[in-house]
């Protein structure tokens, strides 16, 4: 099959269009370094012409309210209409996990909007909402630093490897359409600064760990379960710690 990935050249699309190459098919990793902009549209009917599946896992330069919701608005708009133009069989996304329940915080208003023009589209489709990322424990307690310590919230936390991520994606891509969400999360539930703090241990990193007792995550105010899945979720194979014995290296 001949499968576009757009946002093909980030950390889950690197992954997806890797494992999918090895399956033998036809894949295209698209974005603007490749001529492909879901923006500006450049690029897009030539990409579409004979594609079978589209994996959208782009994500907005910016995370600024308005910035990130015309982001999103724009390229969500620009994608499907290429697609139902072209004849594309599938529509598959990448999501978050609660993004319903937090949309007080703008990134997920931004995302809510992406997966509604989704829904509305009449093309077959499957939103995987995942948890947050194994790969961003670290830039999430950079963010939340002061001085030598790190202050965050005791929110739960069920992060999941990329790799992991990477897996599902391809699945579902090459599974028939849900039409509908599926929900994916680590193996392991925490709170989210005890995440932080077996991290910055396991990398001999000084800095004391807090939990300030607010349920925040950007910026916003969430409940305690936002940020894991209400319900039945597929797990991913990774534990943290097997994660964590790999990371090392790239400290």
């Amino acid at each position: 099959m001949k499968i576009l990935v757009i946002g093909g050249s980030g950390l889950i699309g690197t992954k997806v269009v890797a494992q999918l190459q090895q399956k033998g098919h036809q894949v295209i990793a698209a974005s603007p370094s490749t001529g492909i902009n879901t923006i500006t549209g450049e690029g897009l009917a030539e990409a579409m012409k004979d594609t079978d599946i589209v994996i959208d896992l782009a994500n907005s330069p910016s995370f600024e309210d308005n910035a990130v919701l015309e982001f999103f608005q724009t390229s969500g708009r620009n994608l499907l209409r290429a697609e139902i133009n072209a004849g594309v069989k599938k529509h598959v996304a990448l999501s978050i996990v609660g993004v319903d329940t937090m949309q007080n915080i703008g990134y997920m208003r931004a995302k809510m909007v992406q997966e509604d023009l989704i829904r509305q589209s009449g093309m077959p489709y499957t939103i995987i909402r995942s948890t947050q990322f194994f790969e961003f424990v670290g830039g999430i307690a950079n963010q939340a630093t002061q001085g030598n310590e790190v202050h965050l919230s005791d929110v739960k936390f069920q992060p999941i490897a990329a790799d992991d991520v990477a897996a599902f994606v391809v699945k579902y891509a090459l599974a028939e359409p849900v039409n509908g969400k599926i929900e994916i999360a680590g193996p392991d539930r925490f709170d989210m600064y005890k995440v932080a703090e077996r991290y910055l241990q396991y990398i001999k990193d000084s800095r004391k760990v807090i939990s300030n007792g607010r349920p925040e995550y950007f910026g916003g105010e969430v409940n305690h379960t936002a940020l894991v899945p209400a319900g039945k979720a597929e797990l991913g194979a990774i534990s943290f710690e097997k994660w964590l014995s790999t990371q090392l290296q790239h400290v």
